[in-house]
């Protein structure tokens, strides 16, 4: 497929997991793809494979963001990080660290693509959420209020965007087959008290109507089209790809 060729793209959290996935679907389909990743040695090994670009980068460092240009057509906002815990057991610290990679991280680099893509009426901004932007589990107050932001900040970048031909969209998968879910079975089987090896049946998958974990692959193919010009009526959309979880 060559439908993004010409258009550079930037996948945060890019050189594992879903990211991999999306910075491999949106170079397949022919964008020069930035890798974003605080993993410099991952991120430069993909950058590589892809005949695209790494970029080192802590986006927990904001300060940094604030005045940064970004002269991309395509920001998929995918970095994320996890924590387990009841509420009055959270680490307030950690709790503020997941707002501000999932929240204010997204917003400045936004912030920072949108003034290119105005000037080229076009804009692809992909957001992925989870289900949990959609639905709240116990246990991951912050990262479930991050969600739910993040759905908002993408509602209202589609208000803003849509007269100058920039989309904004949330992708809410429930969990995939990436390391950041396979690190929470240790702490999800201590707060459900249970064993690990029934985490994923009695846990993960008890709200979902189909038993499987959802591939990276699976999440990378919806945001290589609303990526592309197929998807250019489509902003301010949540795409639930969560095996049935929020159909009842």
């Amino acid at each position: 497929m060559s439908d993004l060729s010409g258009r550079s793209a930037l996948v945060t959290g890019g050189a594992s997991g879903i990211g991999a996935a999306c910075a491999r679907q949106l170079a397949g389909r022919g964008a020069r793809v930035v890798i974003a990743d605080v993993d410099e040695t991952s991120a430069k090994e993909l950058a590589t494979e892809l005949g695209g670009e790494a970029w080192a980068v802590d986006l927990l460092d904001t300060a940094n963001l604030e005045t940064l240009t970004l002269d991309v057509d395509i920001l998929v906002n995918n970095a994320g990080i996890q924590t387990v815990a009841s509420i009055v057991d959270f680490d307030p610290a950690a709790f503020r660290r997941i707002q501000t990679l999932m929240v204010e991280a997204p917003f400045l680099l936004i912030r920072a693509a949108l003034p290119h893509m105005y000037s080229r009426d076009f804009g692809r901004i992909v957001n992925v959420s989870s289900v949990h932007g959609l639905r709240a589990s116990e246990f991951k107050v912050a990262y479930v209020t991050a969600k739910h932001a993040l759905e908002g900040m993408s509602k209202v970048t589609a208000l803003e965007g849509a007269s100058h031909g920039v989309t904004s969209n949330c992708i809410n998968p429930g969990y995939v087959r990436t390391p950041l879910v396979e690190k929470q079975i240790a702490d999800q089987a201590k707060a459900h008290s249970i064993p690990e090896d029934e985490v994923l049946e009695k846990v993960m998958l008890t709200e979902s109507a189909i038993k499987r974990l959802v591939e990276p692959s699976e999440v990378a193919s919806l945001v290589g089209w609303l990526a592309s010009d197929d998807a250019g009526m489509v902003t301010g959309a949540s795409y639930a790809m969560d095996g049935g979880w929020t159909a009842s």
